[in-house]
Formats: structure tokens, sequence, C-alpha cells
């Protein structure tokens, strides 16, 4: 059998329907914003690969930080031990966070990361004896796919098989341009309803990602976020995606003018190269748990909990940030997409175009029904990896999420395949 064959025999692929999906494309090298198939062929990577790299594939600073971690110290338990690369990375990130920020707890991967922030925010109020145990989160958010991510995500597609073991949630509903004024009645409803009840506000700051990458202004987020400081809800702030640049700034609660109790990060902490994930919270929440009676500790880890190698990754990247002046690239990209998106806004395709720092959003018109399962994703995905461009549509939202470094030249030959689709249409 070739690579093709055994890939098909041996792996379960995510997200996949392996009955009528295509083959899976074997991937033997990368570079930059470059993969290369078996074959010698070259795509642009234009979705960062599932959001997670940053800087192009294979960077050699990373690699060779990785490398130099691995011949010293790969991997030790972080119950009762520690090691200085987790605990230079901690120093580091709380220093690029906005202030208030005190104590890291290491996972693998972003659900796990929200997985912590919501045991940590129902296992606060316990410890403090009051038992508030629901959670506010938006209509359309999508958090991941543990039990506890699944319960503060959208009720559809991704979670219908297992609803009726999710525990319950106050939805209210997604933040858009236009009903803000709508958004900040319902979450004071939504508080004033349940009252004592409330343990923590949940949201992705700014962009809701696979829900449809769903766009709203950060003036919204410091109107919900005072609102929990008045009644001592917690809040915490998923930039699983959005972290390390995606909305412009380092994070996107970097736009904000309040600051949450909790912030999960993960994908782009490696620049895309080691599963890793942190959960950074407030001195406060931490406090909680302090204490001489053991039951308070929090009861969550990870085997691989604080990774030496995953820790040493996090680290290059954030150097490659400094000696690359990454963040003057995040905002050339953000301005090539303004001027694309201003280009094609009027396109007859083109349902809204939508942009936030370096996620460039275009929601196309269908004749069927929109959302996850449009029949246009799959007609979308077809015509620009024909192409060798890697996008990946969220139904019939196309987006453009790319690595840092991505040349403009490149991003001219996505806009202009993006272009030649809508010509397709219409």
């Amino acid at each position: 059998m070739n690579l093709r064959e055994k890939d098909s025999a041996y792996i379960w692929h995510p997200y996949t329907q392996e009955k009528t999906a295509d083959s899976n494309i074997i991937m033997v090298r990368g570079e930059g914003v470059y993969l290369y198939d078996e074959a010698g062929n070259r795509y642009i990577d234009s979705c960062a690969s599932w959001w997670t790299n940053i800087h192009g594939h294979a960077h050699p600073h990373i690699a060779q930080k990785i490398a130099e971690q691995a011949k010293q110290l790969e991997q030790v338990i972080f119950a009762g031990f520690s090691h200085p690369t987790a605990i230079e990375l901690a120093e580091k990130l709380l220093g690029i966070l906005p202030e208030g920020f005190a104590k890291v707890f290491y996972s693998d991967n972003g659900s796990t990361a929200v997985e912590v922030a919501i045991k940590m925010s129902l296992q606060y109020w316990r410890n403090r004896g009051e038992e508030r145990t629901k959670v506010i989160c938006f209509r359309d958010a999508y958090h991941g796919d543990t039990f506890g991510a699944m319960s503060v995500s959208a009720r559809g597609i991704f979670t219908e098989p297992y609803q009726r073991l999710l525990f319950d949630v106050v939805f209210i509903d997604t933040p858009d341009l236009e009903n803000e004024q709508h958004i900040v009645g319902q979450f004071r409803a939504a508080v004033e309803q349940n009252k004592s009840e409330i343990a923590a506000f949940i949201f992705e700051p700014l962009v809701l990602g696979s829900g449809g990458m769903k766009i709203y202004r950060p003036e919204l987020l410091d109107q919900l976020l005072d609102i929990c400081s008045k009644h001592d809800i917690i809040s915490i702030a998923d930039e699983v995606m959005t972290g390390f640049g995606r909305t412009g700034r380092m994070f996107a609660i970097d736009h904000l003018g309040q600051t949450p109790d909790i912030i999960c990060l993960s994908k782009g902490i490696t620049g895309g190269f080691i599963p890793f994930a942190a959960t950074i919270t407030k001195q406060f929440i931490y406090d909680a748990f302090y204490d001489d009676e053991k039951s308070k500790m929090l009861f969550h880890g990870h085997s691989y909990t604080g990774n030496p190698l995953g820790c040493a990754a996090g680290l290059a990247s954030l150097e490659v940030f400094e000696q690359e002046k990454t963040l003057d690239k995040i905002a050339d990209i953000a301005s090539s997409h303004q001027v694309f998106a201003h280009k094609i806004k009027n396109n007859k395709a083109i349902k809204q175009v939508r942009q936030c720092g370096t996620i460039l959003v275009m929601e196309f018109r269908t004749d069927g029904a929109d959302g996850y399962l449009s029949n246009i994703r799959d007609r979308m995905y077809s015509f620009f990896m024909d192409r060798h461009i890697m996008l990946r549509p969220l139904g019939n939202v196309l987006y453009i999420l790319p690595p840092y470094c991505i040349s403009k030249s490149d991003l001219s030959e996505i806009y202009q395949a993006i272009e030649d689709f809508t010509a397709d249409l219409l």
C-alpha cells in the first residue's frame, strides 16, 4: 500500500466524514507559509494549519530551541516538581498580558484550557461556601470538544449527539455590529433572573471562531465585563484562536478597557509546533484554592502538564515576535486585508465581508441553507485546493487566517483566487 492507502486503512481523522471524503493529501515538509506534499506540490497554508502556525512552518529558531531542550530535559512530572523553562515561560506570559494576571496553569490543548477555566470557576464558588453553578455564554460559541467545553458551546451539530449529557448554561444572543444594546439588555436580564447562581461568563473576545468567524466590537465586551465585575461574576476570555496577534494586537483583550479574570491560551502559543495550553488567572481565583484543607485544591492535571518541550517552543515563539518584529507583519497583513475587503465587499456573490486584524471573513450567498453543512463548502474547498491554496471554509463562510510570514504576493494570489471563485458563482 502507498501512504494514502495506509492513511485510509489505519487512521480516523477529525471532523471528517470518512465515507464521502476524498483521500487525504500527505504532507511531508513545511517551510514558511508553504506545505509540500509527497509529490512535491506546494500549497499556501492560508488557514495556518487550523489557526496554530503563526511564524511559518519549521521555523529554524523554534526548532533549534526545542532540540536544545530535548537534549537537556524532555519531561518531568509537574506535581511536586518544576523546571526552569516552565518558570521562565510563565514569567514571560504574565509580562505581556494586561496587568492583574498572576498565576499560570499549564495543560495541553485549547479544550482543556477551557475545561480548566470552567472547573476553576465552579470550584472557586464552592470553596467559598457558595453553590454557583451557572455559566453565561454566547449562543453561537465554540469552546472545544471536551464535555465542559461543549456545555458552554452552541447547541447544534457539533454537540447534538451528547446534548442530554451537557450541563445547562444561560445562553444570550451572539453579538454583531448592530445588536449591541439588545445584547447588553439580555445580559443584564440573565444576571437578574439568575442572581446569585451565575458562576462565570465565558466568551471568545471580538471573534467567534468556529461559530462562523462572527466579529463584534470591544466596547460591547467592556460593558458586559463591567456588569460581571459589579455582580461578582468570573469572566473567562477564551483566546485559544485570537491570542498571539490574530486580532492585530498581542491578545484580543488588549483592545479592551476592562480585564477578564481568566484567559485561556493555546494554538499559537508554541508557534504551531507542539500541543500546549495555559489557563491564566488573577490572584483572587488562586487564593480561593490556597488553604490548609487539601479538599480545596484544584483537582485537575495532565501527564504532560508543563512539558519542557512545549515550554521551550512557547519561549522561542515569543523570541521570534521580538526578533522579527512580528507585530509589524501583523499590521501589514491587516492593511492588505482591509484593501481587499473594500474591493470585494460589493461583490454580488458575497453577503458580508468582515475583518479583524489578520482575520478576513467572507460570508457567501447560497441558494440553500447557510451554516456549517452548507453545500457550497465542498465546492469552495475543492476550488482552492485545485489552486494549491489551503482554505477550510466554515460552511458558506470563507476566511483567511495566515501565518504572519506570508508575503504580499502570496496574499495577492489568494485574493485573486477568491475573485475567480466569485466569478464562477455569478
